[in-house]
């Protein structure tokens, strides 16, 4: 089982799915993890016209009145480029990510989890006891 967590530094979990710069992907067996590695992610500073650390989803996801964000054609062509890196994943952790990247690693094959935990290791012991909650409330 392979889980990929959104990171920006590969100890915490990063609260913004499109904003993280970095998969930390975990191999676990038998309820231990045995492979760690860091995977470059795509982000929205890579899309056109970059992002300057500023999110308005109308510009960045097309939504437009009435459309839910992130489920237009340009924004999910961005989110299945950002699971490029991850589709031998069977699983994706994030502590936030919009509705249409939610559903896009869905339609990928991997299942997305919003946690609320604050570290990928928190997250991870969670998952092999069994505990790791999926917190849809945090989609946005």
């Amino acid at each position: 089982m392979k889980i990929a967590f959104v990171t920006d530094d590969g100890k915490t979990i990063s609260k913004h799915f499109g904003r993280a710069r970095f998969y930390e992907v975990l191999t676990i067996e038998n309820g231990k993890i045995v492979a760690r590695e860091q995977r470059e992610k795509m982000g929205h500073a890579q899309f056109a016209g970059g992002h300057n650390g500023h999110h308005d989803h109308h510009d960045h996801h097309g939504a437009g009145h009435g459309e839910r964000h992130g489920f237009d054609p340009a924004s999910q062509d961005r989110h299945a480029r950002m699971a490029q890196a991850i589709t031998d994943c069977n699983m994706l952790v994030a502590g936030g990510m919009g509705y249409g990247a939610y559903e896009s690693m869905k339609q990928a094959g991997i299942t997305p989890v919003v946690t609320d935990f604050a570290t990928i290791d928190e997250a991870v012991q969670a998952y092999i006891a069994g505990n790791l909650k999926d917190h849809t409330e945090y989609l946005h």
